[in-house]
């Protein structure tokens, strides 16, 4: 298999979707037309639990953890009255915090490494991507670099270049429709003691230091502070700097304690969606393909996770294990979820710049109610922050009645496990295997069937596909797994490789369908069914992702 995937664009969605890939043995080259990386601000520093977990498959999740600020509650003001805070659930024993503050600089530099170390991974600065053509064979990629221009032929290609990739998709023909917020957003790194702030987010509605607006202030590493304030549109960052104001608003945050400024900008925020995620060969991930406010953090996180549904996917097709035809469910999954984080951001900018007249006066009656009555609270709206989309209306899902999806969940919380919804995490041994894993780390080997009591299933023999079926009780013989799942003794659970769940059976003949159904491929096989014993399969697992 030697034709790359080719991966367009080296932020960390282009590395951690390069990084998947070769995961699965997959040659990757990575373009990206600066001539190095750059490590101006910050940028995105939120990183949320799940995509703490896919990096951790590719040998840097725990180091990003350990390298950030760990913060576990959120708290939401008015003026200077605290309406509400929240914890975030685990239905598991994950291994991770519910969210890391890093600079993005730093989480790169950490992918960079990883893929410096890795012999399937080409990395190419300096190669700026002006050209894309496609036939039945695959892709052909043209780059102006400074030796002139050249073409790289590859299988598939995953764009992920940014947002400021116009010109990729209108070669590609995608719309970019949506709109942008009148409202500027100033963003200043601060480096200062703020004893009691490091472990949780503050957002302030309409604080006497920012009348009418909003500020948002989060910990980072290092003793450093992310402030978001709201300001009006025709501010002037360099005349606030000039005019001592900017000093003065730092200082009505943290008051008379020294500080330094590391970084600051002023942004305003756009949301915007593609109409396709998948055109032929090739597949739009991250900003290429979304853009929303930041208020949630739904930005970089959702982009991991396209990464890696992206990536498993070209896999098993590449692999022959899946039909072509499960590329169009990325398009399905990832601009469903795409859509659900513009409708929730786009929510959370209405709240915090009303539009209307009617908008403006709902606002001001929920908070000035929310200091006393529950129900108003439930209503104020400070970002809700990132969570993975859950696949319950995707063809790769089979339906079970008996668990039917319950919708959205409070904030902090996680849904209750049902086909569509992420597993949740525990610790788990594998029988033959010394090493103690996790049961994502197991679904990330490939399709896994978790079974009770029920009898084991029999499934076709779909060429060298890496399924492996295990009960229950040997992979935890104590009920920590079966209540987290809230498994029932007779059911059988259908693992997909990004530890989605596909199905849940009581009837060991429907697993095979259901296995079919998330390779898109035709539920007759046509080859003969052979039994597989427990734990063991063809295929051995991806390639160790060890730092």
């Amino acid at each position: 298999m030697t034709t790359p995937v080719l991966v367009l664009g080296a932020g960390p969605v282009g590395q951690t979707t390069a990084l998947l890939l070769a995961r699965w043995g997959l040659r990757v080259v990575v373009f990206d037309g600066r001539p190095e990386r750059d490590v101006i601000g910050s940028k995105a520093i939120c990183q949320q639990r799940d995509v703490l977990d896919v990096w951790d498959a590719v040998g840097v999740g725990a180091e990003v953890a350990r390298r950030g600020v760990t913060w576990t509650t959120a708290r939401t003001f008015h003026r200077d009255a605290e309406l509400f805070s929240f914890r975030f659930a685990d239905r598991g024993k994950s291994p991770f915090p519910p969210f890391v503050n890093i600079s993005q600089c730093e989480t790169e530099r950490l992918l960079d490494e990883r893929i410096a170390a890795e012999s399937l991974v080409e990395l190419r600065w300096g190669h700026l991507v002006t050209g894309i053509g496609q036939d039945d064979e695959g892709v052909t990629v043209t780059c102006v670099t400074a030796d002139g221009d050249v073409e790289v032929r590859g299988s598939y290609a995953v764009a992920c270049a940014g947002p400021r990739s116009d010109a990729l998709r209108s070669a590609l023909g995608l719309t970019f429709d949506g709109e942008t917020f009148d409202d500027h957003f100033l963003i200043c790194d601060i480096r200062t003691d703020l004893p009691g702030w490091e472990t949780e987010r503050r957002f302030y509605f309409d604080p006497e230091w920012n009348p009418g607006r909003q500020v948002l202030i989060h910990p980072c590493p290092d003793s450093t502070f992310r402030i978001d304030w709201q300001v009006p549109p025709d501010f002037d960052l360099a005349a606030e700097e000039a005019s001592g104001g900017l000093d003065r608003r730092i200082r009505q945050v943290i008051g008379d304690r020294p500080y330094e400024i590391v970084w600051k900008s002023v942004y305003r925020f756009h949301s915007r969606v593609v109409d396709r995620m998948r055109v032929s060969r090739v597949l739009v991930a991250g900003d290429a393909a979304h853009l929303v406010s930041p208020f949630g953090a739904r930005g970089l996180n959702s982009g991991v996770l396209d990464a890696e549904n992206a990536a498993w996917k070209v896999a098993f097709v590449l692999r022959g294990w899946a039909a072509e035809s499960l590329l169009d469910s990325y398009h399905d999954e990832r601009h469903a979820a795409a859509l659900e984080n513009i409708e929730v951001t786009g929510a959370t900018m209405r709240f915090l710049v009303p539009g209307t007249e009617e908008e403006a006066r709902r606002r001001h009656d929920v908070l000035q109610r929310a200091a006393t009555d529950p129900q108003a609270r439930a209503q104020v709206d400070s970002g809700r922050l990132a969570e993975p989309f859950w696949y319950v209306d995707s063809p790769l899902t089979t339906p079970d009645e008996r668990r039917p999806f319950p919708g959205r969940p409070a904030r902090g919380d996680v849904p209750v496990p049902a086909p569509g919804v992420l597993v949740p995490d525990c610790p788990v041994t594998v029988p033959g295997r010394p090493d103690v894993v996790r049961l994502r780390q197991l679904a990330r080997e490939g399709v896994t069937v978790l079974v009770g009591d029920a009898e084991v299933p029999v499934l076709p023999a779909f060429g060298d596909l890496p399924v492996a079926v295990h009960r229950i009780r040997d992979l935890d013989p104590t009920p920590i797994l079966r209540e987290a799942l809230g498994a029932r003794p007779d059911e059988i659970w259908v693992l997909r490789p990004d530890g989605h769940v596909a199905a849940v059976v009581t009837d060991p003949a429907q697993v095979a369908p259901a296995v079919a159904r998330v390779l898109a491929r035709s539920q007759k096989d046509p080859l003969p069914p052979t039994p597989r014993k427990l734990g063991v399969g063809p295929w051995r697992g991806p390639r160790a992702q060890v730092p």
